[in-house]
């Protein structure tokens, strides 16, 4: 085997908000379009408007390390905040809001979306979600497809770590992420394919292409994919972090594996396969319990504790986190289950609220308080 040039390892991140009325807490179903002028002038191409008019997508420079992603986040999400206030509004960084209706929402007017909107009808329409992608740098072709293969192994442990979609239109869903339930109601969603090499993997697009299913790659919506457009591995299955930090650390955890997976093709060796039913069964329990029921350890073949996995998680990236300079972000995924969740966090608000006497409305109204608070703090 034939190990590449070592790759950059550079880091983008993308984010997507929801945007509320700060007095009704409900969405603002169609922003004024000052806002995302604002927002543009300030952010100079590192913003741009999303599926349904209530949402706002940012998107990090090229990173070199994890101390640059989390200079870059910290800049645009404060712009956000800071412009959304001026309008009377406040983004969430959420995958879900707790009570809005997808019914209710509009799409942005622009021919990609008004394509999706035809093709895809209501299961696109209900697209009342936002997630955090991971993009990192790896600019050989084979290497790409090589690791996309066996990270997806561990796409079920950053999901555990990044749920924030726990309501849907008013209900506690009894999912931590509810998210990919909606998602997944699309075509070319959930775990990638696995492929020998890149010309297969481009032969699969192409039969796509040419038989008019899809206009180009950028339509395959997996959990983890070849970025069409960049050099980039690309990491989706995540909700949206709504502390700032805790999106760094999974940022940290993606390239740290991504680049201990690579150390082991170096050493000529390997990450073990496993099918993808197995691989699902986790996928799922992230979306269930995120990490309060445990995931299974496919070698032992049993539920292991989530804080065990992640304890054995750190100890074969830390080598990998010591190099790229990010090891006190991966051992801050500790931290992360000592609070909780962003979805453990908001069942909490909306549990104390009904014991305080509040209706089911204001209940969820604390939840959208605390999800506003929270998007604005920066650690």
């Amino acid at each position: 085997m034939i190990t590449p040039r070592q790759p950059s390892f550079s880091v983008g991140v993308e984010e997507e908000y929801l945007l509320v009325d700060r007095e009704t807490r409900d969405l603002c179903a169609d922003p004024p379009p000052s806002l995302m002028k604002e927002c543009e002038e300030l952010l100079q191409g590192q913003v741009s408007p999303e599926f349904l008019r209530a949402q706002i997508e940012i998107g990090t420079r090229v990173c070199s390390n994890i101390q640059e992603v989390r200079t870059d986040l910290t800049r645009l999400r404060s712009a956000v905040v800071e412009v959304s206030n001026r309008h009377g509004l406040a983004p969430l960084a959420a995958s879900t809001h707790p009570y809005a209706r997808w019914l209710d929402q509009k799409h942005t007017e622009r021919e990609r979306y008004d394509s999706l909107s035809s093709e895809m009808q209501a299961a696109a329409r209900r697209l009342l979600i936002c997630g955090m992608h991971v993009h990192v740098g790896i600019d050989d072709d084979e290497l790409r497809i090589d690791l996309m293969n066996q990270f997806s192994y561990f796409l079920p442990h950053l999901l555990a770590l990044s749920c924030s979609s726990p309501f849907w239109e008013g209900e506690d869903t009894g999912l931590k992420s509810y998210r990919l339930t909606v998602f997944d109601a699309l075509p070319r969603t959930g775990l990638p394919e696995r492929f020998v090499s890149y010309a297969e993997y481009r032969r699969h697009v192409s039969v796509m292409i040419n038989a008019g299913l899809i206009q180009d790659a950028t339509k395959i919506w997996w959990d983890l994919r070849p970025s069409d457009r960049y050099p980039t591995l690309e990491m989706r299955v995540t909700d949206v972090c709504t502390r700032l930090e805790d999106g760094v650390t999974l940022a940290a955890l993606t390239v740290s594996l991504m680049r201990m997976l690579y150390r082991l093709r170096c050493a000529n060796r390997r990450w073990r396969m496993y099918s993808p039913m197995l691989l699902m069964e986790n996928r799922w329990r992230a979306m269930r319990y995120s990490y309060d029921e445990g995931m299974v350890d496919l070698a032992k073949g049993e539920i292991i504790p989530y804080p065990q996995l992640i304890e054995e998680l750190i100890e074969i990236v830390s080598e990998d986190a010591e190099e790229l300079g990010c090891l006190q972000e991966v051992l801050r995924a500790r931290d992360m289950l000592k609070r909780g969740t962003s979805a453990h966090k908001q069942i909490e608000a909306y549990r104390q609220a009904l014991e305080q006497g509040a209706s089911e409305h204001e209940a969820l109204q604390a939840v959208v308080d605390f999800l506003i608070t929270e998007t604005a703090r920066i650690d």
